[in-house]
């Protein structure tokens, strides 16, 4: 949960060991926030105040990238959603989140819109979408060149779009459709020697083409009879394309995908939703800074009807971190050396916030665009992230985790390690002070703060993890001194986060809430999953989170009020959990059951409408495919061992 405006923390009231109840006074303030929030967010495409129902676009699309560009295709071929020339920058095609004004790039069967088959070529990132029309077939390829070059790739500012005949004579239009900068420019489109020029955006686009530009221009009808390309450019190509480049760049690209899945390590349990989703967190690493956004999108709700509606096109460090553990536990590090080169440069930049510009960009004003619609007309479009202000005390467990696990790690040569101590160092004196504080908690709330377990726990896990890893850099010194502070902050989070009463880890230190991120507890360390805490817990939170076998992020209100969508992580972290606690069965059945929920071409959003099935939230999300990778690996390792395949050849 990405919280929006007024996210700064109010910490009145909440003093040392002392956790933050929700008395009557805090509550009548917290529904006046919510009043206010709602009037002043409120626009013209305002679904809480006109009553009306909205129904749930689907989200079924397949996403292409290189790591400086994503798309997103639907199964009709439109493209609607496109930023450029970086994931956070304003978006070209936009008609997710407005289908009138959004604008998109679609292949017409005549003057229609129709449905295909959309797959990914086995082991890419390459889309391609099959239509069979009225004894016509075609097929369109999407894709962005990830060209290999050494030992790295060559990643240009582009897509490209390559539609060919099958069977038939299919009469097909061109619709494209641009509207640069959230359809706030002022657009023009016209033909060059070298194709269509747009102008509106921060630099030209350019589509380059083998159809006749006055085609394109007029949307006019042709027969397919050839294959034809279309490169989408920002800024103009130094050489123009041809049939023969563009299929040359498609084979280039599809190899090196299929490069980079072969040295993935997969578990032998859900092997192909593993591949798929290791292949979509690659799509979420930007090139050239190392970088990790959440999602690709901005503004698809947790909840239709809701202002629940945030810019997740940013670099969390904490879902990076979580993205990098995953994708070392299959064997891909590159992507982890880049982000803790990313971190170091945050980290000089000044005091560490919980998220930034995948540029390190520290202010991302959050602003509301309330001349587009919205997701399926839910309004709340918001550009920039105001959680940059919030205190978020878990950060620094995550990021010692990160440089613990990567500066081990034997295959990772780093003759400098060293320049790390500073941050480690740092991160951990942080926690030390942070520990005993509220915080806005690993969910970003508003106007809730509170000392949260699961925070606390992070902070114990910077603690410890940190004096082992300072004892491997010659810093016993440190060691020696955060060590025994490590030991008494996981008495106080094993004394005062479980409820002996309700038999359940509890959200604050002695509340009285379940908290799915405390799902985790027994991964981080600090109890065993077979310890009967832990398994009352398993118990209690599947009572009081899980609808239609799927888990909530939490059972209290929060700044607006209940929520009813299954947070996708949580159902994972819900297997996981099951399978280290010894119910391997269960745990099997609750994976099974959650993977059953991803798109067609097996990507998942951050949220599931229990009652539905439907996919909500940001799209398509790393989070939630970090969490499907280390419960197939957690299963699958569990399994192997049950059933004694632990030699070669099982």
């Amino acid at each position: 949960m990405r919280r929006g405006l007024l996210s700064v923390l109010v910490t009145e009231g909440c003093k040392e060991h002392v956790p933050c109840r929700r008395r009557n006074t805090s509550r009548a303030r917290l529904l006046q926030t919510r009043t206010a929030y709602m009037t002043a967010s409120s626009g013209p495409h305002d679904p809480v105040a006109t009553g009306t129902a909205l129904k749930i676009p689907p989200l079924d699309h397949g996403a292409i990238g290189n790591g400086r560009v994503i798309a997103l295709v639907s199964p009709t071929s439109a493209i609607e959603w496109l930023c450029l020339p970086r994931f956070d920058s304003p978006a070209v095609f936009a008609r997710l989140l407005d289908t009138r004004k959004g604008g998109s790039f679609r292949i017409l069967y005549g003057e229609r819109e129709v449905h295909g088959t959309l797959a990914y070529l086995p082991n890419t990132n390459v889309l391609s979408t099959r239509f069979e029309q009225d004894g016509d077939s075609w097929e369109v390829i999407d894709f962005a060149p990830r060209i290999p070059d050494g030992l790295g790739v060559r990643v240009p500012l582009e897509i490209v779009r390559l539609v060919r005949p099958l069977a038939g004579h299919p009469k097909l239009r061109i619709d494209f459709d641009p509207r640069p900068d959230f359809a706030r420019a002022k657009v023009e489109v016209r033909e060059t020697a070298r194709g269509v020029e747009v102008l509106g955006a921060a630099a030209p686009l350019y589509l380059a083409t083998n159809l006749p530009c006055a085609d394109i221009l007029a949307t006019r009808e042709f027969v397919l009879t050839r294959p034809l390309y279309f490169v989408l450019t920002y800024g103009r190509r130094e050489y123009p394309p041809t049939i023969a480049s563009v299929y040359h760049d498609l084979e280039l690209t599809a190899a090196g995908w299929r490069a980079w899945a072969k040295s993935c390590a997969l578990p032998t349990f859900a092997a192909p939703e593993v591949l798929r989703s290791a292949l979509c967190l690659k799509l979420h690493a930007y090139h050239d800074t190392g970088a990790i956004i959440a999602a690709a999108t901005t503004s698809i709700p947790e909840s239709m009807g809701t202002p629940r509606a945030w810019d997740y096109r940013y670099c969390w460090l904490r879902d990076a971190a979580f993205v990098v553990e995953a994708l070392r536990r299959l064997g891909h590090l590159n992507e982890g050396e880049q982000f803790l080169n990313f971190l170091l440069d945050v980290a000089q930049s000044g005091p560490l916030q919980p998220l930034y510009g995948i540029d390190g960009e520290r202010d991302l004003t959050e602003e509301l665009l309330p001349h587009l619609e919205g997701f399926g007309g839910n309004g709340w479009v918001r550009t920039g992230n105001a959680a940059i202000q919030q205190r978020q005390n878990d950060l620094m467990g995550e990021l010692v985790l990160c440089l613990e696990t990567l500066l081990t790690d034997p295959r990772i040569v780093d003759e400098n390690s060293k320049r790390f101590m500073p941050v480690l160092q740092r991160l951990v004196e942080d926690a030390i002070v942070a520990a005993p504080t509220p915080d806005t908690s690993i969910w970003e709330f508003r106007t809730l703060p509170n000392v949260y377990t699961f925070s606390r726990a992070m902070c114990w896990v910077a603690i410890e993890r940190g004096a082992s890893l300072a004892r491997r850099m010659g810093r016993s010194d440190l060691a020696a001194t955060w060590g025994p502070i490590a030991e008494r902050e996981k008495a106080e989070v094993l004394r005062r986060g479980y409820s002996e009463k309700l038999g359940f880890f509890t959200q604050a230190l002695e509340g009285r809430y379940p908290d799915a991120s405390l799902l985790l507890l027994p991964t981080l360390g600090i109890v065993d999953a077979r310890d009967p805490r832990f398994t009352s817990t398993l118990e209690a939170y599947e009572r009081h989170l899980v609808t239609g076998g799927l888990m909530r992020r939490y059972a209290s209100e929060d700044d607006f009020g209940e929520t009813s969508s299954a947070f996708t992580i949580c159902s994972f972290w819900w297997a996981e959990a099951l399978a280290l606690s010894g119910q391997l069965e269960r745990a099997v059945e609750v994976f099974e059951h959650i993977v059953n929920h991803a798109n067609p071409v097996g990507l998942f959003s951050e949220d599931i409408d229990p009652g539905t099935g439907a996919l909500l939230g940001n799209f398509p999300q790393a989070y939630t495919h970090v969490g499907l990778i280390h419960a197939a690996m957690s299963i699958g390792e569990l399994l192997e061992a049950r059933d004694g395949k632990v030699r070669a050849w099982t």
